[in-house]
């Protein structure tokens, strides 16, 4: 199990993190964009945002350091734009830490399958703190 920063910004993401990755020398990253994403005609994808950074890590020091851009009307405020992510591949641990941390918090996004996770969800704790969870198969 890993708890990562994960870095949230305002359409910029791809130049911060290719700054990041020359500070860091950590080689070039690989970026998923959300036009990248499957099709959902539920959901049609905005054209503004097909560019836009869905996902993408850099290995900094021993640590995963994940970043993406906000969606379109969705906008990152400095200072609230950081998550912890807690990647895992044991889903009942999963479910049993976002259930525990949604006590008095609000939820986002409740776990659910997703194109990349088996449960992806999004909440925030009683405290303001901001927590991805994502399914880490093996």
């Amino acid at each position: 199990m890993t708890v990562n920063a994960y870095l949230n910004f305002n359409g910029n993401t791809r130049e911060a993190v290719e700054f990041y990755a020359e500070v860091f020398e950590t080689g070039k990253p690989e970026i998923m964009s959300f036009g990248d994403s499957p099709p959902n005609p539920e959901y049609p994808l905005p054209e503004e945002a097909k560019d836009l950074v869905m996902h993408t890590r850099l290995n900094i020091c021993g640590s995963n350091v994940m970043f993406s851009d906000t969606f379109p009307g969705m906008p990152a405020t400095v200072g609230n734009n950081i998550n912890l992510a807690v990647v895992i591949n044991d889903l009942d641990d999963l479910q049993k830490y976002f259930t525990k941390l949604k006590e008095g918090g609000t939820v986002s996004m409740e776990l659910q399958e997703t194109f990349w996770s088996k449960a992806y969800g999004q909440l925030t704790d009683k405290f303001g703190i901001n927590w991805m969870f994502s399914h880490e198969s093996e």
